[in-house]
């Protein structure tokens, strides 16, 4: 029998799944766990860890005794607590920045400081701790603000106010409704920049790094951007918004001079490093870093990578990621989130899915990540979140990568089902326009 190499994915949502099929993409033989994982990543081979978890000393315990090779960690809340450096400590490979490093997402505070010493182009800010300071700040820049609890918010805590009504009643939920909780303590009042915003996503291994396809998110919930904000309700990638001049100029700007940033704090930077940019008319500026793979930019921008992914997410735990091979296909890949009705805001659960089979087998470039999806029994599949699925194809263009992703999701069934049905045009609109 081959060797295999065990790998354990930590995380539950589309994100992770999304690692899994990459992971599964390359000739290696393969032994996947995940914790706590999902129903989609069930199907694809992937073991649930069953054991009791309590804690991430519980989980590094684990995965000696079942000799891991390698752990990926798909989301920002392990990381910021830490789950690298209790692996580390364990002398297990992990893939993920430390503690120390996951600040960079952790806390706002923290990386608006950061860019503002290493000169690093963001939108002007001031931080607050306190309710009337914050106000008084507010009576003189005015509206349009956008106004950000410092802490982990899951992708929720920045809000756009472009009334200087809508910059109190912001204060207001933050501070005396307590919305974010202890991630509201400190907030940051920063310029409201103008402009198209597209996602980075960078890999380093402390010393090297690699960029992958530039995407773009949508994250309103309804077409046109309009609505409340979600996780992301779709992205698609290389993203036209960004051409090769624009990229070497954020690779010089923002980039190099983040990793850089971080060595100096004594943070050195190793995993995925994702930097959310606003191109203005003065040039590219840094919304926001998160410090792992976006959800659903991921589902749309690991299919367009011809790579052995354990070989490279190793490489970046283990410092030799300027040896590894990869080459990036000419084409676009498109990823559409499937949500429950209601989304953002309440949604019911326990919606039975139907057609996800159909729509998996339909092509071969054609992928379904669950994330917020439950197996009932052998045959039944019901809704379990809020972004309950994304469906995702890759084509040679970017108007074909669109309809075949669509004609998938109309392949797939539940009682509320909403998505947008404008990702990617974004992207039409400025290639025909070029």
């Amino acid at each position: 029998m081959d060797f295999m190499d065990s790998i354990l994915i930590v995380g539950g949502g589309g994100r992770e799944h999304a690692l899994l099929k990459a992971l599964l993409r390359s000739d290696r033989p393969l032994c996947l766990y995940a914790f706590p994982g999902n129903a989609g990543m069930e199907n694809d081979g992937c073991m649930i860890v069953d054991a009791k978890i309590n804690n991430w000393k519980d989980l590094a315990n684990w995965a000696i005794k079942n000799e891991i090779d390698l752990t990926v960690v798909g989301p920002e809340q392990p990381l910021v607590e830490g789950i690298v450096d209790t692996f580390q400590k364990a002398r297990l490979p992990i893939f993920g920045p430390t503690k120390k490093a996951a600040q960079i997402e952790g806390s706002k505070f923290y990386s608006k400081n950061l860019m503002k010493k290493y000169n690093i182009p963001t939108a002007a800010f001031e931080s607050f701790t306190d309710k009337s300071a914050a106000m008084e700040y507010l009576g003189k820049v005015g509206a349009p603000i956008v106004i950000k609890a410092s802490g982990l918010a899951a992708g929720k805590g920045a809000i756009v106010c472009n009334t200087m009504e809508e910059a109190e009643g912001a204060l207001s939920l933050i501070f005396d409704d307590k919305a974010f909780g202890a991630a509201g303590d400190t907030v940051i009042i920063e310029e409201k920049m103008e402009g198209e915003e597209a996602s980075v996503f960078v890999l380093s291994d402390g010393k090297n790094y690699k960029v992958l396809p530039v995407s773009q998110d949508h994250k309103p919930i309804f077409d046109g951007d309009k609505g409340p904000n979600t996780g992301g309700m779709g992205a698609y990638a290389p993203a036209p918004l960004v051409n090769e001049a624009l990229l070497a100029q954020i690779e010089e700007e923002v980039i190099v001079p983040t990793l850089n940033a971080m060595k100096e704090e004594g943070a050195t930077y190793r995993g995925l490093l994702y930097a959310g940019l606003m191109m203005t008319k003065e040039g590219p500026k840094v919304v926001e870093y998160n410090c792992r793979f976006g959800d659903p930019e991921t589902q749309a921008v690991l299919p367009l990578v011809d790579c052995d992914w354990f070989e490279v997410l190793s490489a970046c735990t283990d410092g030799t990621l300027d040896s590894v091979q990869w080459t990036i296909k000419k084409e676009a890949c498109v990823a559409v989130v499937l949500a429950s009705g209601g989304y953002p805001g309440k949604y019911e659960k326990g919606k039975k899915i139907v057609g996800i089979d159909k729509a998996e087998r339909s092509k071969a470039n054609v992928d379904v990540y669950h994330a917020g999806t439950e197996k009932v029994d052998e045959d039944t599949l019901v809704t379990s979140g809020g972004r309950v699925l994304a469906v995702s194809a890759c084509e040679p263009t970017l108007e074909e990568a669109i309809a075949t992703a669509y004609e998938n999701v109309a392949m797939i069934e539940f009682e509320g089902v909403t998505f947008r049905r404008d990702i990617g045009m974004k992207g039409v609109a400025r290639l025909k326009k070029s």
